[in-house]
């Protein structure tokens, strides 16, 4: 499967002149706004500003989420929608922190050897298709937390199904990189397509299906969609397409509420994701392990990338023990992976002058892993400082590579998050047992939503799109800004490398985006990392990341929460708002 995004990202900015190839500069940006009272951050403009409306009348930032999220689905398809699943952190204003776990389950007629080994059905097709599960995860937050009426929140994303958005040029590239699949899908085919041709930047793009679905969402809730006519046009589709999705499971699903993990890192309070995530112990792990070399001498140059390849390669070697703590028994690991002890162990085979092979990583836990794709990422915070950090995503490209006919929903292909009991190769990792299918199960997931506190204050909402490497990408922009004191839109802008562990390959950035952007990792740092035994690959992609830094010293006043400074990535061309 191709990624959405990628990323492992770094402070190249920071190296030396010639660390970083950006060819734009940073300052006055339109993907920097600051603001006084509340901020969103998406990777779609129009999304943000959907956000932000709700904000400016006294919306609460879950309020903001479910709006801009489910724009996102609109405009954003290829990424993300109601078809697919999400985590949403929240961090309220009195203190209080939960976790959202929306991801998206096996249907109760899979099994661990459903594929036969196939791959391919894994991922692409009727059967890749998990039960969705983000509607019922942003309605239940909202029952919680909203402030405004669920209509309200769910028009904006009607409006622009039936009324038509442009066709943006990073929606384009998705298209293009898909396009085989969106002709052979009639669904797909339908609303990207025109005389045969997809629609190009700028084009009209029209999903009249899915705006009568959100229609019926915004007046019913989610009924229609669990237990009415949305959920029985939708198993209609999907089974007729081969797959084995009933309303049988759609009725089942449950919004599970988790504890984020939480952290104590260079005296910051760091919440993020539990399992099954696995991106929030992952980067934990990796930053206790950073944060033990002097911060932030120890971390800068091609050592201090190094240091941070050897790090993330630690992390991946331990996360592949994760799975679903509704299925497998985790805590064990999970206490390892936040543990500054555990931690120091691995550091202390870490060796400035090498790297070595998979099966040096991850301590005492033997080392596997599963790859999965892309996202969305949303960062909120409202003028009561209530924070939201969330992940969306329909997984690969355009999920499964169908949109239902009758609903407009693209759909997704999560079943492919999950690991099988196949032999492994040099470039692929040995099966993962704790993330094997079975009914009812959650795929392993490396999305990372995390928020950042200093003495109980918010200081910081950042997430970002990926696939696996969003572990690394909130890893970089939060040392970026948190220890080496970037800024925060040179802290997102920083060029990226990549690691997995498996291939044993450092990817690095080197392309130009959608924005004329030029992200280049600089030839000494790549000689110098080769010198230490990684071999390097160039990559033409970058994760996509949402920061919002508040600033405890900004303006104050009525309703106002300090100066909050939003940034979108422009590796997609996403622009944040704010008031």
């Amino acid at each position: 499967m191709r990624l959405l995004c990628t990323s492992i990202a770094f402070l190249f900015v920071l190296l030396s002149p010639a660390a970083s190839n950006i060819s734009s500069s940073t300052k006055r940006r339109r993907e920097e706004v600051v603001a006084h009272r509340g901020a969103v951050a998406t990777d779609d403009g129009r999304c943000s500003k959907i956000g932000v409306d709700v904000l400016r009348i006294g919306g609460h930032a879950v309020d903001a989420s479910v709006a801009a999220s489910l724009c996102l689905g609109v405009v954003s398809p290829a990424s993300s929608g109601i078809g697919g699943g999400a985590f949403m952190l929240l961090r309220e204003a009195n203190g209080k922190a939960q976790a959202f776990d929306m991801r998206e389950t096996a249907p109760l007629k899979a099994s661990m050897n459903m594929y036969a080994g196939n791959a391919a059905l894994k991922a692409t097709g009727a059967l890749s298709v998990a039960v969705p599960g983000e509607l019922a995860g942003l309605h239940k937050a909202w029952k919680q937390h909203g402030r405004l009426p669920w209509e309200r929140l769910v028009k904006p994303a009607e409006i622009l199904a039936r009324k038509g958005f442009k066709i943006s040029p990073y929606l384009r590239t998705q298209m293009e990189s898909s396009k085989s699949a969106i002709l052979a899908d009639k669904g797909l085919r339908q609303v990207f397509t025109s005389n045969g041709e997809l629609l190009q930047v700028g084009d009209i793009c029209y999903n009249k299906k899915l705006a009568e679905t959100l229609r019926k969402i915004s007046i019913y809730g989610t009924k229609p969609f669990y237990n009415g006519s949305i959920g029985l046009n939708l198993v209609r589709d999907i089974q007729r397409a081969g797959g084995i999705m009933t309303l049988n499971d759609l009725k089942r699903y449950e919004v599970k509420m988790r504890e984020p993990i939480s952290a104590n890192i260079l005296g910051l309070k760091v919440l993020t994701m539990p399992p099954p995530s696995s991106g929030g112990v992952s980067m934990v792990l990796a930053l206790n392990i950073l944060t033990q070399y002097a911060v932030p001498s120890g971390l800068l140059g091609s050592l201090g990338i190094h240091r941070l390849i050897e790090s993330l390669k630690h992390a991946f070697a331990v996360r592949m023990n994760l799975g679903d703590p509704e299925f497998v028994d985790v805590s064990k690991f999970v206490t390892d992976m936040i543990s500054l002890e555990f931690a120091k162990k691995l550091k202390s085979t870490i060796y400035d002058n090498m790297t070595f092979g998979p099966n040096h990583y991850g301590g005492r836990w033997r080392w596997s892993q599963v790859h999965d794709h892309g996202t969305s990422h949303i960062s909120i915070a409202d003028s009561d400082q209530n924070a939201v950090s969330m992940t969306t995503t329909v997984n690969a490209y355009f999920g499964s590579k169908i949109l239902s006919p009758s609903t407009g929903i693209v759909l997704n292909n999560e079943m492919d998050d999950f690991s099988m009991p196949i032999n492994s190769s040099a470039n692929m990792p040995p099966p993962a047992p704790p993330n094997f299918i079975r009914p009812g199960k959650k795929p392993l997931s490396s999305m990372t939503p995390t928020i950042v506190l200093k003495d109980e204050k918010l200081k910081g909402v950042v997430g970002a799109s990926g696939g696996s490497n969003i572990i690394a990408a909130t890893t970089e922009v939060f040392l970026n800004h948190f220890a080496r004191g970037m800024d925060p839109l040179p802290s997102v802008m920083a060029p990226r490398v990549y690691h997995q562990l498996i291939p044993n390959v450092v990817m690095y950035e080197n392309w130009t985006t959608v924005t004329g952007d030029h992200f280049e990792v600089s030839n000494s740092i790549r000689s110098d990392l080769q010198k230490k035994g990684h071999t390097l690959r160039g990559l033409a992609g970058g994760a996509i990341s949402q920061f919002i830094v508040h600033k405890l010293e900004g303006r104050k006043g009525k309703g106002s929460s300090g100066e909050l400074v939003a940034v979108s990535d422009p590796r997609k061309g996403g622009i944040p708002a704010g008031f």
